[in-house]
């Protein structure tokens, strides 16, 4: 696979948790956790059931709230997220929506700093709950293709709602435009929004060299190629030809392509500067 394509997942949440690997990597350490920590959730559950604004799974926890949780939970509110998160995943290996999404909102909650947290449980939303819906409703031969295709747009959207809150925290954060910029493209097939997106993760602080090749990759896809060009053409100076993953070679060629393309006369095309890649023309 080219390093142009974007990868689509069938099934997230067997690469994000699992009993085998909870099992292996967590062992005897979750459940001695889960005894000491024992006084210090009994409270939490209280609060949550009490109706406490803290714990509510509503989107949209004001700051005033997080706090509360903060002050609830002190010096354990890391290990209490934890704990919740793997509850999550038993909920979504038994395939519990309502379990599983209610818990998810609630380890975000209990502490929003991991941005695991926020990017796997949109990957969960998007991937694996619309598939536990229409398993549900009685697999892809009872559920009509208009039908998988809603409940697959609902849950693509309200996993971008979960990337929209997480931004809240994580403002500069480039993995979660990327993430945004996946589903999009692959559960949505918004190509003009992934576009989007990808520039938006490349203005982001340490963004992955990728996500620019990316946005130009699908202007190009939208037949945006003068738009394509112009940002190749203004990446390409600014990439490391010492560094691999920077692909300053493979951003040259793909500028001779477009000038192809375009009917960019010879002589009048892009030139490197001194020391840049300079990929096949």
């Amino acid at each position: 696979m080219s390093w142009w394509d974007v990868r689509s997942r069938c099934s997230v949440f067997g690469a994000v948790s699992s009993r085998a690997v909870t099992a292996l990597v967590i062992g005897g350490g979750l459940a001695a956790a889960g005894w000491v920590l024992r006084p210090v959730m009994a409270p939490v559950w209280a609060t949550m059931e009490a109706g406490v604004p803290a714990l509510r799974l509503d989107p949209g926890l004001a700051s005033s709230e997080q706090a509360v949780v903060s002050g609830l939970l002190g010096g354990f509110r890391a290990a209490v997220a934890d704990i919740t998160w793997l509850e999550m995943a038993e909920a979504a290996e038994a395939h519990d929506l309502a379990a599983t999404e209610s818990l998810l909102h609630l380890s975000t909650r209990i502490d929003p700093r991991p941005l695991y947290f926020w990017v796997n449980g949109a990957r969960i939303m998007a991937y694996d709950m619309p598939v536990w819906q229409i398993e549900a409703a009685g697999g892809d031969v009872r559920v009509a293709v208009a039908v998988r295709k809603r409940i697959g747009t609902g849950q693509a959207r309200r996993a971008l709602g979960l990337l929209a809150e997480a931004r809240r925290f994580h403002p500069d954060s480039a993995v979660l435009w990327i993430e945004q910029a996946n589903i999009e493209l692959n559960r949505l097939g918004d190509t003009a929004a992934a576009a989007e997106s990808y520039r938006r993760a490349w203005e982001q602080p340490r963004a992955p060299y990728y996500a620019a090749r990316l946005h130009a990759e699908l202007l190009r896809r939208l037949d945006r190629k003068a738009e394509a060009l112009a940002w190749l053409v203004k990446l390409h100076p600014h990439l490391p030809p010492s560094d691999e993953a920077a692909g300053a070679d493979l951003v040259f060629a793909r500028i001779r392509d477009l000038e192809r393309e375009l009917g960019v006369p010879t002589g009048q095309g892009y030139r490197p500067q001194t020391g840049q890649g300079v990929g096949p023309s």
